[in-house]
């Protein structure tokens, strides 16, 4: 995770260049109002105006960004490339997190005031703790897990799987794309009946066996849909019968088809 502090007291900056296209997520919380600029996606205008302090966004640097600051800003930007995303994720047994979703200038205190926390250590990085770092880079990917990675926390844990149990369940899935599979086996590899571990799992993530397979089969067909693979060979690879069944299932859970969201993307 790289952390950068950015600031200027001008009124209209150049428009920056265009970003590196990378395997990576940029986030960047707001420390003063930000009263103009405009954000292109690609060749699109997709934001203009302010932003308030404590604001965040999240951009996806696989796609091509440009901004034209239009009035003084003070941000904080963190860096966090796709693999240390993911890891997270499956170090808490949350193989289905594939990326965040974020409106542009959602108001975030938490990650306003972890922002703040760094600031000494963006100023004297010499002096920084290492420790420090570490647990603030663990505090902001838990953060944005729970707020913005569509990953389901129970609030109780009574009723649940057990973590290991929750692990095991999701690599038995993910392991199973084509559903080729019964609920009494996955109950099993997870020691447990078939009705418990239904309504345990149900507990754990917001979600039947069956419905978190389905979103999890279209997230990984998001991405395979950012590559040049034809969408025929996407279906087959993230479990789908053919082509129709993935735009069926696609369309349904995101309200756009396969074929869109590939054009959306590079658009």
């Amino acid at each position: 995770m790289t952390v950068t502090r950015l600031s200027s007291d001008r009124d209209d900056l150049v428009t920056s260049p265009p970003n590196p296209r990378e395997e990576a997520f940029n986030i960047i919380t707001q420390l003063a109002d930000f009263r103009l600029h405009r954000l292109w996606r690609g060749a699109a205008l997709v934001f203009e105006g302010g932003h308030p302090k404590g604001a965040l966004a999240i951009t996806d640097l696989r796609e091509e960004w440009r901004c034209h600051h239009l009035s003084p800003f003070d941000n904080v930007r963190f860096q966090i490339p796709f693999w240390h995303v993911r890891a997270f994720a499956a170090e808490i047994g949350r193989p289905d997190l594939t990326g965040f979703k974020c409106p542009p200038g959602t108001l975030d205190p938490v990650m306003l005031g972890l922002a703040q926390a760094l600031l000494p250590a963006l100023e004297r990085p010499q002096q920084a703790s290492r420790l420090f770092l570490e647990q603030v880079g663990l505090a902001i990917l838990t953060h944005l897990t729970q707020a913005y990675g569509g990953v389901y926390f129970p609030a109780e844990r009574r009723g649940t799987l057990a973590p290991w149990q929750e692990k095991r369940a999701l690599e038995f899935l993910a392991a199973r794309l084509d559903g080729g599979f019964s609920i009494a086996e996955l109950a099993e590899s997870c020691e447990l009946s078939q009705s418990y571990f239904i309504k345990a799992f149900k507990a754990s993530f917001g979600r039947t066996p069956a419905r978190w397979l389905t979103e999890y089969r279209v997230a990984c067909a998001k991405d395979m849909l950012l590559t040049d693979l034809p969408i025929a060979e996407i279906a087959i690879s993230c479990g789908f019968a053919d082509q129709s069944h993935l735009t069926k299932i696609f369309s349904a859970v995101t309200g756009g088809t396969p074929a869109r969201f590939r054009r959306d993307s590079r658009s």
